[in-house]
């Protein structure tokens, strides 16, 4: 089973921008989408949960912004889950349509889009708080088999942006943030990229600036995690900077 997650920056924009090749080509079993600024209506034909093409391959779930044209999560699935969740228990990130937990007979999968922060860290506590509020929510469903996607927008350590020393205070690389990640990790997830790749370098977002993708400059903000009781389930997991669409790559993992 491969799961991928993008954040697309606009689903519509990204669809003709290399979102539909990708879809095609790659056929994820399980396709996770951040930041989609759009509701289910106005998705490409192709994967709008009434068309004819989703009925034959994918279920499409949708977590909307109140906000028209911001935010949002999508995720399309071969399987049909049992259950869908679209809200954390926090008002203006349920608002915001940052969520989407998928129950299955065998695990349950979170797609997320954590709040940026602010550059001015205006908004860091209330990303801070949102954390929090996951990880009391992943605690509560010790046991379970779980698997966590998405636009975390932290950096974890130094190998996973490209100037770490002149960013050490600044919003998505702050100690509180990545401490969030090794609470993470302390409460028994795997970050699935480094069960197989430990080098720096491999991103998964890059500013629209001075050409920083092509110079590979850039930070590792999105992530797939499992927990401890799928380890043995793990094949693979990656990054895919090379595929375009937005200014983000897609990241993914593979199960048996």
């Amino acid at each position: 089973m491969k799961i991928y997650s993008w954040n697309v920056n606009g689903i519509r924009s990204a669809w003709g921008k290399g979102l539909s090749n990708f879809f095609h080509q790659y056929d994820p079993d399980i396709l996770c989408l951040q930041e989609i600024k759009a509701n289910a209506s106005q998705f490409p034909d192709e994967i709008r949960e009434d068309s004819l093409f989703n009925k034959k391959t994918h279920y499409l779930y949708t977590c909307c912004a109140v906000k028209p044209g911001y935010a949002g999560v999508a995720v399309l699935s071969k399987e049909k889950p049992l259950g869908v969740i679209t809200e954390l228990g926090h008002d203006r990130f349920d608002s915001e349509g940052r969520m989407l937990r998928l129950d299955f007979s065998d695990f349950s999968l979170f797609n997320f889009y954590i709040p940026h922060g602010g550059r001015q860290k205006e908004n860091l506590n209330y990303k801070l708080e949102v954390n929090d509020l996951i990880l009391r929510k992943l605690r509560s469903l010790k046991g379970r088999k779980l698997i966590l996607v998405g636009d975390f927008n932290i950096a974890h350590d130094e190998r996973d942006l490209d100037r770490p020393k002149q960013n050490i205070n600044n919003i998505m690389f702050t100690l509180e943030e990545r401490q969030v990640l090794d609470n993470l990790i302390s409460l028994g997830f795997i970050d699935t990229l480094r069960e197989f790749k430990s080098e720096g370098g491999l991103y998964s977002w890059w500013p629209y600036m001075a050409g920083a993708r092509e110079r590979n400059l850039g930070w590792r903000i999105d992530y797939g995690f499992i927990s401890n009781n799928l380890r043995d389930k793990l094949k693979d997991g990656f990054t895919c900077p090379e595929i375009r669409g937005s200014d983000h790559g897609p990241i993914g993992l593979e199960l048996f």
